[in-house]
């Protein structure tokens, strides 16, 4: 994989060489000279749905087709303009006018979206790791920004191991993740991502804990013979209740108090015992806090990836397939 120079929108932002080519016009016309990919804070939305960007005194504008990026003939829908207002914005100097009062920079997201699409993203192979941006939820999955502001989908089964309702319970707007290419979808030109082969196997999780101990956890599933209670993103037990009467004040979401009774690797199970429950009251992430066990600082592809123990009774893994 080709080293990643195109960052989710938003990541440039705070860089000091971004400051200093968007701060002035020989910045800019700097920028404009060498190509380079620049960032700023869209600030208008106009009736034609051009894009003012801010350039600190400087008049920036993406006109309407250059906002964005389509497959060829696709027209650009004016929501995709209209909800970038007072967010980051990449884009590439096209030219500037200097014949007004004020200079005016005519931009491109579109351009700089094709270069990232073009010297990035189709280097990528399944099994590849890189960042991405968390920019929208929805039942199904969370839309994550995965450079340039070109979209990807991490579906909501491959946010972790345990199973949650809604990306919600795990995922927040804004949040930067690492994640994995899933699948790379050639006739549709999409790209599918997934995070929870970067949250450890099943004995790297368990390891974490030992029978004996009290722990907080997150209530995922209350069913007639237990409560399934989430100790970690790739990993849940099964509670079951110290006093009956306990069951009738837990709901799914909130915080739970579990005892561990033991820990069975070859059936890949964690029996719980449920102590106390908040009371109806949310969970705090750090009852389930979320560790990367790769070191995606150094490790940058994997071909294959095991969740369950050697000698469990049920396998579960993912091929990266790039056949």
């Amino acid at each position: 994989m080709s080293s990643n120079n195109y960052f989710p929108e938003g990541m440039r932002f705070g860089n000091s060489e971004n400051r200093e080519y968007i701060s002035s016009l020989q910045g800019l016309e700097k920028a404009m000279n060498q190509g380079k990919i620049l960032e700023s804070t869209a600030i208008i939305c106009d009736r034609d749905m051009n894009l003012h960007v801010d350039l600190y005194g400087i008049e920036g504008i993406i006109e309407k087709n250059e906002a964005l990026l389509t497959k060829d003939g696709e027209e650009i829908k004016d929501i995709a303009i209209i909800t970038r207002v007072g967010k980051p914005v990449c884009f590439k100097v096209l030219s500037i006018d200097k014949s007004g009062e004020r200079p005016r920079a005519y931009l491109s997201r579109r351009a700089a979206q094709l270069e990232c699409k073009e010297n990035f993203l189709s280097d990528l192979i399944c099994g590849d790791i890189i960042k991405a941006k968390v920019t929208h939820l929805e039942s199904f999955g969370a839309f994550v920004d995965i450079g340039c502001g070109i979209p990807s989908l991490l579906s909501v089964d491959s946010i972790s191991v345990s199973r949650i309702s809604h990306p919600s319970d795990r995922l927040s707007c804004g949040d930067i993740i690492d994640v994995v290419i899933k699948m790379i979808d050639e006739e549709n030109k999409r790209i599918f991502v997934s995070r929870r082969e970067l949250l450890g196997t099943w004995e790297e999780n368990a390891a974490l804990f030992s029978p004996g101990q009290t722990v907080a956890g997150i209530v995922r599933s209350i069913e007639s013979y237990g409560v399934f209670v989430e100790l970690a993103p790739n990993l849940a037990g099964l509670a079951e209740f110290r006093d009956e009467r306990l069951g009738c004040s837990v709901t799914v979401g909130q915080s739970a108090a579990v005892y561990i009774k033991s820990i069975i690797p070859e059936r890949m199970k964690v029996k719980l015992v449920l102590i106390d429950s908040c009371k109806g009251e949310p969970a705090s992430p750090r009852c389930a806090p979320e560790r990367v066990f790769i070191d995606t600082e150094k490790i940058k592809h994997i071909d294959y990836w095991k969740y369950s123990p050697d000698g469990a009774s049920k396998v579960i893994e993912t091929f990266f397939d790039n056949k």
